[in-house]
């Protein structure tokens, strides 16, 4: 976009508070962990199953960010992070005279 950098990743199955965002100059981190358990409970048997597992990503942004530039939203399973352009990177229109 023409002022903000656009961010989507597909999280499906993830809470929302195991997403973690980080952010440290041009050095943009994002990480989670899911943790599903199944239970299966019939007349002869029961079998319990647990699954784990983490990720993290990071990407070199082309500028330096804060915290206070970044706007995170969660919504059925995809993370969406809006980052603030500095003013030096957002275009501006040039007079011709």
């Amino acid at each position: 976009k023409e002022d903000k950098l656009c961010i989507e990743a597909e999280l499906p199955g993830f809470d929302k508070e195991l997403i973690k965002v980080d952010v440290k100059g041009r050095l943009l981190t994002i990480g989670g962990e899911r943790v599903s358990k199944e239970e299966v409970t019939d007349e002869k048997n029961y079998r319990r199953e647990r699954h784990y597992g983490s990720f993290e990503r990071s990407f070199k942004l082309p500028f330096e960010v804060s915290e206070e530039q970044i706007h995170a939203t969660y919504k059925d399973g995809i993370l969406t992070l809006l980052v603030e352009k500095p003013e030096e990177q957002k275009a501006k229109q040039i007079t011709i005279n």
